[in-house]
């Protein structure tokens, strides 16, 4: 496939999740999708995960976790069959009611049409200090 198709499946998931449509995301993606977040073992986001069930299961905590107040895929640049996109996100941390604003970077693979592997860039020390606030208050 070419770059631009690469560029062209990565956005169709992005707008896919924007739109809320977990099911035309988890579509794009190998049954084997390697999936990893940063974080610490208490972050519930944190982790690598292997195929669709364990994915629809991350999203799952996203949503319980956060309410999405801007989410902005910015740049996306394309070598062979691995994009990467940058952007930044504004969330209201649902167990806080405070707002968390974070710059990302993710990097795909992309192989036979399908996202094949993910992997994300994240300074997860402001979402973990409201969760483990959120914790200690409970």
């Amino acid at each position: 496939m070419s770059e631009q198709q690469n560029i062209d499946i990565v956005k169709a998931g992005y707008d896919a999740f924007g739109r809320g449509d977990l099911e035309a995301l988890i579509a794009s993606l190998a049954d084997d999708v390697e999936w990893t977040s940063p974080g610490p073992s208490d972050l519930p986001t944190a982790g690598r995960r292997v195929g669709h069930e364990p994915v629809r299961q991350f999203f799952g905590t996203i949503m319980e976790l956060y309410e999405f107040l801007r989410f902005e895929p910015q740049r996306f640049v394309a070598q062979g069959d691995t994009v990467v996109v940058t952007g930044l996100d504004r969330v209201r941390v649902k167990a806080t009611g405070n707002e968390v604003e974070e710059t990302w970077a993710h990097v795909f693979t992309i192989a036979n049409g399908k996202i094949a592997r993910f992997e994300e860039f994240i300074d997860t020390a402001a979402i973990v200090a409201e969760l483990r606030s959120a914790t200690a208050k409970a």
